[in-house]
C-alpha cells in the first residue's frame, strides 16, 4: 500500500488546539509519468484528529494560499472566522486540514526542494504538475494521517478546483463538496491572464530559465508585474472607481498604481516565482472531464453532494458560467445546487464575504447523505 511508505513529524506548537504535521508519502508517479521521489506534504489542522477522523474537513487553498486557514495567537488565517466552535465550520464536531500544495512553497515539496538526484533545489527542473496531482498527495497523507473519510471538502479558485477533483477522483472518500469560484473547465480567458503573468515572469532578466536561486538573484520585477495583473482580475471595475478613481498618492502616483505595485511586491517577499509558475500551468490544464469522456462521464463519477457557489461580477469565472455547471451537474444525476455570493470585492469575495460564506457553509454541510454514499 502507497500509504504504508509514510513517516509523519508532527508538532503541536501553533497554539493549544492547533496541531501541525509534515507528512512524508514516499515517491509519487505524475500524470505526465515523471515520478518525484521522497515527497512531503506540510499540514495543518485544528480538532480532534483522532475522534473526529471519518468526520474531517479539508479545505483546499488558491493559488498563493498556504495551509494556514484558521486563526491562531500568531497570525490570522484565511478563513479564520468560519473556523472554531461553534462556527460554521465546527470543531467541536470535525477536525478541520489544510495543506500546502504540491508544486507550493510552504512547505509541501516543490522547486525550493532539494531534487534528491542533484543534491540542489529543483528551481525550474521542478516538474509540471495537475490539480488532480495535487489531490493525489493530499490523499496520500490523509490516508497517513489515519483519515479514513472526508465529511467535507471545500476551496476557492484553485482550491476549488481541487474540491471538485476530489469529489471525481475519490467519490467514496467524500461526502460533501463545497466548491467556490472554480469553473469545470479552465476558460480561454482565465488561460489568457496567466500567459501574460507567466511571460512577465519569464521574460525578467533575473529569471535564468527558473535557476535565479543559482545567481542569487530573484525575478522580482516580473513577479510583481504578475501579481499587479492579478490583483486585477480579482476585483471589480467599480471596487477600484470606488476605491481609487483618478486620485494621486502623496508620491506623485495614481493611486490605483500605488495599490497594486504594493500588492505586487508584497507577494515577492513571500512567494517563489517558480512555484507560481507551476501553480498557473496546473490551473491552465483544470478541465474536469479530462479523460474521462465527457463532462456528463465525469459528473457520473461523483456521490457527493456539491455546492457550486459563483461570486457577482466575477472577472474571472462569472456567476452565470457556475450556475450551468450546476444544472449540468443535476442533469447528469449530481445532488448539486448553486448559491450566489454578492459583492463588490469580485473574485477576492470567497476570502473576504464571511457572513455570506458563513451561510453558505452551514446550510451545505447541513444537509443529510444518503446511507448508501457512506464510505466504510
Amino acid at each position: 500500500m502507497e500509504q504504508e511508505r509514510v513517516m509523519i513529524e508532527m508538532s503541536e506548537n501553533l497554539q493549544d488546539h492547533a496541531s501541525s504535521a509534515l507528512v512524508s508519502v514516499g515517491a509519487v508517479k505524475l500524470e505526465n509519468g515523471e515520478t518525484l521521489n521522497n515527497v512531503v506534504v506540510y499540514v495543518e489542522w485544528v480538532g480532534d484528529l483522532l475522534r473526529h477522523r471519518e468526520q474531517a474537513i479539508l479545505l483546499c487553498h488558491a493559488l498563493t494560499g498556504d495551509a494556514h486557514a484558521f486563526d491562531t495567537a500568531e497570525k490570522p488565517g484565511w478563513w479564520g472566522p468560519l473556523i472554531g466552535a461553534g462556527r460554521a465550520l465546527d470543531t467541536e464536531r470535525h477536525v478541520v486540514l489544510c495543506m500546502n500544495v504540491l508544486g507550493g512553497c510552504s512547505g509541501t515539496t516543490g522547486p525550493l526542494s532539494m531534487c534528491d538526484t542533484t543534491g540542489q533545489p529543483y528551481a525550474g527542473q521542478f516538474p509540471e504538475i495537475t490539480i488532480r496531482d495535487m489531490v493525489r498527495v493530499q490523499y496520500l497523507a490523509l490516508c497517513a494521517l489515519g483519515i479514513t473519510r472526508l465529511y467535507a471538502v471545500l476551496g476557492g479558485s484553485m482550491g476549488g478546483m481541487q474540491a471538485l477533483e476530489w469529489a471525481c477522483s475519490y467519490p467514496s472518500f467524500v461526502l460533501h463538496a463545497v466548491v467556490l469560484a472554480a469553473p469545470l473547465v479552465f476558460s480561454a480567458i482565465a488561460i489568457g491572464y496567466n500567459a501574460v503573468m507567466r511571460q512577465a515572469i519569464e521574460r525578467d532578466p533575473a529569471f535564468h530559465q527558473g535557476d535565479y536561486g543559482r545567481y542569487g538573484v530573484i525575478p522580482k520585477d516580473g513577479l510583481t508585474v504578475a501579481r499587479m495583473l492579478g490583483m486585477i482580475t480579482y476585483r471589480t471595475a467599480s471596487l477600484f472607481e470606488e476605491r481609487f478613481g483618478r486620485s494621486i498618492s502623496d508620491s506623485g502616483m495614481l493611486e490605483v498604481e500605488r495599490y497594486l505595485v504594493y500588492h505586487g511586491e508584497k507577494l515577492v517577499s513571500r512567494f517563489d516565482a517558480n512555484s507560481y509558475l507551476r501553480l498557473l500551468t496546473a490551473m491552465d490544464g483544470h478541465h474536469l472531464g479530462r479523460d474521462r469522456g465527457t463532462l456528463a462521464d465525469a459528473f457520473a463519477r461523483i456521490t457527493a453532494r456539491v455546492t457550486l457557489v459563483g461570486i457577482q461580477d466575477d472577472l474571472l469565472y462569472p456567476p452565470d458560467s457556475i450556475r450551468l455547471a450546476a444544472c449540468a451537474a443535476r442533469e447528469a444525476g449530481v445532488d448539486a445546487v448553486y448559491k450566489e455570493i454578492t459583492s463588490v470585492y469580485g473574485h477576492d469575495a470567497f476570502l473576504l464575504e464571511f457572513e455570506q460564506l458563513d451561510e453558505i457553509f452551514r446550510d451545505a454541510l447541513a444537509r443529510a447523505v444518503p446511507r448508501n454514499t457512506i464510505a466504510r
